[in-house]
């Protein structure tokens, strides 16, 4: 399904030097601040807001390559030093709220949508930066507020009651690994067992693909199971719909097979006290669908029956590695991806920097762009047109990939490489 776009990043805040677990303990403490946004307007105005601050003990994310970016994303957290001016910590993401604004609905209505991120809580007194950009990477609306770790007004939900949880599969530390959550959506307590089977199901497709198979001992996951009042998700086309803790539903932006939540604060307070970097939310459905958007989450039908080798592995190559669609349906309201900008995805190009892209992995005969030829479709590396929703102008590594057909095996050469840069850059000083 569809992500999102698009951030800049100088080039000398993505090479910074990484800290040291030592420099870190000296800038944040062990605990984690979250911070709820709205991200509001509409295709042509963008608003942020704060809306509340809160923390939880423990802090489950990077400890190292904190001022770097594996990628830009279509938007960036910033950590500043108030009294010095230092970036202490950088992070990247993708909106829904961005998605829409590309949409016809975006011309003709203002709507607002949660945004929640998590940072490492600071010693002192720092300035945190939320930037959003277009899809030309253009700073288009940009909120700095000041947060003092003293501020009484930080709720503390460090004793809260915790959703039941257990984990599954443990590699390590989870100050080590890479914690990736699962989170049941529309199951009912009677129906537990069923979603503990669909994670061990979730983890056997995830780690049957290359470079999570050689990874896997860099990952830990863990099953989250908030009971839902009614079993299932809602499905407007169908005239259904229920209560479930994540109040997640199909036809996002009028497409039928889209399936969101728009409330990340519930997430995040289900995932309150638990170790977690990734969010893997599975729906119980056997409607096909899904979506996965660049560290926000993945979503994914659970009980259809493509789902452990279809949708899972492709929405979390969008939401944990940052791949774009290769396919191209032609159906965007908007330009996705205009000419004169480069994609951050890794796996995209519009030649307008292509040498940043997988230009070394290119055999020195292969033409770019690449013609199709007969040629094995899902190794041989080259460049060809028609990616990113646009049959013109934006180009993908291989013939055929798993981002681009669900039922390709494997993802491609460029994309494995990708995935394996961000798992090094979470899990390697």
């Amino acid at each position: 399904m569809r992500h999102t776009i698009a951030m800049l990043a100088t080039a000398a805040a993505l090479t910074a030097p990484a800290y040291s677990t030592d420099e870190f303990s000296t800038h944040f403490a062990d605990s984690t601040l979250r911070i709820d946004y709205t991200f509001a307007g509409n295709a042509r105005t963008q608003h942020i807001t704060v809306d509340a601050l809160s923390m939880t003990a423990g802090w489950y994310g990077r400890h190292h390559h904190l001022r770097e970016l594996p990628l830009e994303g279509n938007g960036q957290i910033t950590v500043v030093d108030t009294e010095s001016g230092d970036t202490l910590y950088r992070h990247s993401f993708s909106s829904l709220f961005q998605e829409w604004q590309e949409t016809e609905e975006a011309t003709q209505v203002d709507k607002a949508f949660e945004n929640t991120f998590v940072i490492p809580m600071p010693r002192r007194t720092v300035d945190v930066v939320c930037q959003l950009v277009d899809t030309h990477r253009r700073v288009r609306s940009q909120l700095r507020h000041r947060v003092n770790p003293k501020d009484i007004l930080i709720r503390d939900r460090s004793h809260e009651q915790q959703t039941p949880w257990r984990y599954v599969r443990r590699s390590g530390d989870p100050r080590e690994c890479i914690n990736v959550a699962f989170v049941a959506e529309g199951f009912r307590a009677d129906e537990m067992d069923s979603f503990l089977a669909m994670c061990d199901s979730s983890i056997m497709a995830i780690t049957a693909h290359e470079p999570f198979r050689s990874l896997a001992d860099r990952f830990n996951f863990v099953a989250v199971m908030p009971p839902s009042r009614d079993s299932g998700v809602s499905i407007p086309h169908q005239g259904l719909w229920v209560d479930t803790p994540l109040m997640s539903a199909y036809d996002t932006f009028y497409m039928d097979r889209y399936l969101t939540t728009l409330h990340l604060r519930r997430l995040y307070d289900i995932m309150t006290g638990i170790p977690f970097e990734h969010f893997i939310i599975l729906a119980n459905t056997e409607e096909y669908g899904g979506g996965g958007i660049y560290n926000s989450y993945t979503m994914a039908s659970a009980r259809s029956r493509r789902f452990k080798l279809e949708v899972i592995v492709h929405e979390f190559g969008h939401s944990f590695g940052g791949l774009g669609d290769e396919y191209a349906y032609d159906d965007m309201y908007e330009t996705h991806y205009p000419a004169d900008t480069e994609p951050w995805e890794p796996n995209l190009t519009t030649l307008h920097d292509f040498s940043s892209k997988w230009a070394d992995m290119l055999e020195a005969s292969t033409p770019v762009p690449t013609p199709p030829d007969g040629r094995d479709p899902t190794t041989r590396v080259g460049v060809y047109e028609g990616a990113g929703y646009q049959s013109r102008g934006v180009y993908r590594p291989v013939q055929e990939c798993r981002m681009k057909v669900n039922q390709v095996k494997e993802f491609c050469p460029v994309c494995q490489r990708a995935i394996r840069r961000i798992v090094d850059f979470y899990t390697k000083p």
